[in-house]
């Protein structure tokens, strides 16, 4: 067992520290509460052992015993893959994290931002460096992406990177399997990766690496800035169902033929 950080707070999980609220993100989003009969369960986290040392952390900011071990085993896309796993098995400990909010057994639907006050950037990251990708798309542009089935979730980083970008994203679950694919590129990869990622936090190296490099891209003088995304309001939509043409409407909302066609398409089959 490695030595608990002689500088961790005196609470066990005190989202308002940096440190347990990027914690508390990745186990929300990439942890295990397991509930076994009586006193018995345990908090399992498993990450490539490249990521190893993320776990070393977060042993040193636990104050009950835990264990970290390695296995090696063949995979759907790899014949020698070596994980690394962090077990947790104190009560104690596994109650003060359900009570935050980490449900035990399957959670991936009904994970939700902590409800009292915390973190928000590290929390977010946490969530990012265990569900989500920063880096370059292969077209060459920056990117910062979350995968999540939890509706709670989506919206939060949706409305967070709001806050700090600007940028507006509306969530939809993915049709193929049902999640939600949640994706800033350009400009707003770069200030969502700059604020998350910020001097000496406390996250997964190679993502604090690409977030830092991501930094370097320069939108090509060629390449059109997208003016801001108008959403359409219920006053809108009475006037597009009301004149029933997209030509009209698009005159008298100010808004393209091609988006009143689409909008009133939408309405028409129930997909608003």
């Amino acid at each position: 067992m490695a030595d608990q950080d002689p500088n961790a707070p005196a609470r066990f999980m005190d989202l308002q520290d940096p440190r347990y609220a990027y914690m508390f993100g990745f186990l929300q989003a990439d942890g295990h509460l397991a509930q076994g009969h009586g006193r018995k369960g345990k908090l399992t986290a498993e990450v490539n052992a490249r990521d190893i040392e993320i776990l070393r952390e977060f042993q040193r900011l636990t104050p009950y015993y835990s264990s970290i071990t390695e296995r090696t085993r063949s995979t759907n896309f790899s014949e020698s893959h070596t994980s690394a796993t962090w077990t947790l098995c104190s009560l104690e400990a596994r109650s003060t994290l359900n009570e935050l909010g980490l449900p035990y057994g399957r959670k991936s639907m009904t994970v939700r931002p902590p409800r009292g006050e915390f973190s928000h950037r590290d929390y977010v990251r946490g969530i990012i460096d265990a569900d989500g990708s920063v880096g370059y798309t292969g077209a060459g542009l920056p990117f910062v992406s979350l995968t999540t089935a939890s509706t709670e979730l989506g919206a939060y980083l949706c409305h967070f990177a709001k806050r700090v970008t600007g940028a507006e994203r509306t969530i939809g679950r993915n049709a193929r399997d049902g999640v939600y694919n949640i994706l800033y590129t350009k400009e707003a990869a770069q200030q969502l990766a700059a604020h998350l990622y910020y001097e000496d936090c406390l996250g997964l190296e190679r993502k604090k690496t690409k977030a830092s490099l991501i930094q370097a891209w320069i939108r090509p003088a060629d390449m059109r800035v997208a003016p801001p995304r108008r959403r359409w309001t219920p006053e809108d939509d009475e006037t597009l169902l009301r004149l029933n043409d997209a030509v009209s409407a698009s005159a008298e909302l100010d808004r393209t033929a091609q988006s009143c066609t689409m909008r009133l398409w939408r309405l028409r089959t129930g997909k608003p």
